[in-house]
């Protein structure tokens, strides 16, 4: 049985699609400022395996409330990490391209300077920290972009917008990989499995969608999908101010997580197909 952190977010859904056999633990049953909470969970339902898809994701309230984001993005997966280790079982934990300050136009590695712009990005990288120091066989996967039928997401504002206006403004100088919740659910249970029969590929691996792209081509591609038209007017960062910096750079090199596991990156123009058949808007 593998344990799963989350079920109502984005990848917990799609990963009850993947592995219907597995436990989710809601807010509900253990929540994430409970560290303690947390570990004594995993201890007693004793999995194969955890998949940590629960996190603190308002980007910008975590500038204001940075400690309540920690104990939920750094705190308690750190207890994770711990209890798994304890069991000698695999953790599969899912980060951000928020660890990096978006700087240049070259893909990020895994193993490259760190330099998160932001609370939120901050109290992940605390917590790949934790969880590396825990000695727990373990997977750090930093994605980034996620979008779904499930939950609120880019790909769903801007349908929602679509429904009232005829023209959006949107960024165009922020550059990174649209990734399906989908891929990343089943990237995270092969990932498991993976490490259950060789803990030495344990390490800190990128998976995001491809290709690279702009918020603002990400939006032409939707609603060129879903034939609304929609024109969008290209619009700098600086144009739409918010409490917490977004990288400008979030491309991710991926390469390592496709040599380790065989994982290539997943095309989020197809993927888009496939949500609006989900919405059941057709496309």
């Amino acid at each position: 049985m593998i344990l799963v952190f989350g079920k109502t977010g984005q990848v917990a859904q799609e990963l009850a699609r993947v592995i219907p056999s597995a436990v989710f633990l809601d807010r509900a049953t253990v929540d994430l400022s409970d560290p303690a909470g947390c570990s004594a969970a995993i201890l007693t339902h004793q999995p194969r395996a955890v998949i940590n898809a629960a996190a603190w994701t308002a980007v910008d309230l975590a500038e204001t409330r940075e400690a309540a984001a920690e104990q939920v993005n750094a705190i308690a997966p750190a207890a994770m990490a711990r209890a798994c280790a304890e069991l000698g079982i695999p953790f599969v934990h899912i980060s951000t391209d928020y660890v990096f300050d978006g700087a240049g136009d070259v893909p990020f590695g895994p193993e490259d300077a760190t330099g998160p712009l932001g609370a939120y990005g901050r109290t992940k990288l605390a917590g790949e920290e934790a969880i590396r120091a825990s000695g727990a066989t373990y997977a750090i996967l930093r994605t980034s972009w996620v979008f779904s039928a499930f939950g609120t997401n880019f790909l769903k504002t801007m349908l929602r917008l679509s429904e009232t206006r005829d023209a959006l403004t949107v960024v165009a100088d922020q550059i990174g990989g649209p990734t399906p919740a989908a891929a990343i659910a089943e990237a995270c249970v092969r990932i498991a499995v993976a490490l259950e029969q060789d803990p030495a590929k344990s390490g800190t691996y990128h998976f995001s969608g491809a290709p690279d792209v702009s918020w603002a081509g990400f939006a032409r591609e939707i609603f060129a999908q879903a034939g609304r038209p929609v024109a969008i007017t290209d619009i700098p960062t600086s144009a739409y101010p918010t409490p917490a910096r977004r990288p400008l750079n979030s491309r991710l090199d991926c390469s390592a997580t496709y040599d380790m596991f065989g994982l290539s990156r997943p095309d989020w123009r197809q993927a888009i197909g496939v949500v609006l058949s989900e919405l059941e808007i057709p496309s």
